[in-house]
């Protein structure tokens, strides 16, 4: 379960707290005081929980008394972390995960059998692309995967069975866009649920929920944590998603989100506005000094003029994100040359983090699929993806032509 309530040290209602703005909401949203009246909220490191009676007991099973039973099911930091993210996403209910890929796999297993059909697009992270494209048809569930850009691709793709239809926007790590809103329509006209991978643009910079989807997830570890500490998932959706098949399917499989991991998130859940205004800005910043570099031969921002779909990057995000991805030249040799060089921004291939980070995802997050594979994707052996952090935006300039220098 997961709980609005408040203690009688709140001033402000459920009710009142959804109607502040995002930024007011991050802080005091969903919080739920013991009787002490703590300043920060409480972290519940507990598996289980006492009831006062046999009879409670019984009524907490049957669901006729609000509480908690087990914390596989819920716990009290996890409700908050839930409940906070909820009001900022807008959705009717979350639900936290272990990790990032527990929420997509559950977003997606919880409403699938055998014979059904997904419809995904091709650019996605790697660990999605094995359960759409290996995973699922252990089940018996068949998949297609299409160009995530064209929308006759989606409606041609669409079969009696389609169920699912599933995408990430912007996309990892070429940052293609897809229209979420034209792939709505289609995924309602076909009586689909769309699920959509939001981790990129982050609740701050996008609301697929308000363009039409019906679930969104998240991998938590990347810039709802922020810090490089904790792993965490989340799926987002209507109150009837989680009654009809995600409840059932995280109580019984168990990806549960441990109650430090959720504590650790509902506290960068405080500094999330801030910390994407920064970086998104020096991300701004950056993209467009790199392109003015020798050696760079393309740089990928969707805030950037010359990003192919600029237009709908402007129409369906509120600002480019904090992931700059370019291509240098010498292909994977003057791709190592570069990142070897570099000081102040880390090989890493995890993102969203305070500190700056940079992968090569041919040989990394991409390294799985065929050079074929990788270029149908966007994918070359000299492109690299930059997680743009909390530094000095005139240090990452240079440090990054510094390393351009040893190509």
């Amino acid at each position: 379960m997961s709980s609005n309530a408040s203690s009688s040290t709140d001033k402000l209602s459920p009710a009142e707290i959804a109607a502040l703005r995002p930024d007011t909401r991050l802080v005091h949203g969903g919080i739920l005081r013991s009787p002490f009246g703590e300043t920060a909220e409480a972290l519940y490191l507990t598996q289980g929980y006492v009831y006062d009676t046999a009879e409670q007991a019984e009524a907490r099973f049957k669901g006729e008394d609000p509480g908690f039973i087990y914390t596989r099911y819920s716990n009290p930091t996890a409700a908050m972390f839930e409940t906070r993210l909820a009001l900022l996403e807008g959705a009717e209910m979350a639900r936290a995960t272990a990790s990032g890929m527990a929420a997509v796999t559950a977003a997606l297993l919880c409403q699938l059998k055998a014979g059904d059909h997904v419809v995904a697009a091709r650019a996605l992270f790697g660990s999605c692309r094995y359960v759409i494209e290996e995973l699922l048809p252990r089940f018996g569930v068949a998949s297609t995967l299409v160009d995530g850009t064209d929308l006759d691709a989606w409606k041609a793709a669409i079969r009696p069975e389609t169920k699912v239809l599933f995408l990430e926007s912007p996309t990892n790590p070429t940052l293609e866009l897809v229209d979420i809103a034209a792939v709505a329509e289609i995924s309602k006209a076909a009586g689909a649920c769309l699920v959509v991978d939001n981790v990129f643009a982050t609740p701050m910079l996008q609301s697929p929920l308000a363009l039409g989807a019906d679930v969104v997830v998240y991998s938590a570890t990347k810039h709802i944590d922020g810090q490089g500490r904790c792993l965490a998932g989340v799926v987002l959706g209507s109150e009837k998603f989680l009654t009809d098949h995600l409840q059932t399917f995280l109580r019984q499989t168990g990806p549960s989100v441990s109650p430090f991991n959720a504590w650790v998130m509902l506290k960068g859940l405080e500094t999330l506005p801030l910390r994407i205004e920064r970086a998104q800005a020096s991300a701004t910043t950056l993209a467009d000094r790199l392109a003015a570099q020798p050696g760079v031969t393309k740089v990928i921002y969707p805030y950037r003029a010359d990003h192919p779909q600029y237009d709908l990057a402007r129409r369906q995000m509120r600002g480019g994100g904090t992931l700059v991805t370019f291509e240098v030249e010498g292909g994977k040799a003057g791709a190592f040359r570069f990142l070897n060089a570099l000081k102040v921004a880390r090989i890493s291939n995890n993102l969203g983090d305070a500190k700056s980070l940079v992968t090569h995802p041919a040989t990394t997050t991409h390294q799985r699929f065929t050079p074929e594979a990788r270029a149908q994707m966007g994918i070359s052996d000299g492109m690299v993806r930059l997680s743009v952090g909390l530094e000095h935006v005139d240090d990452l300039t240079d440090d990054a032509v510094r390393a351009l220098q040893a190509l």
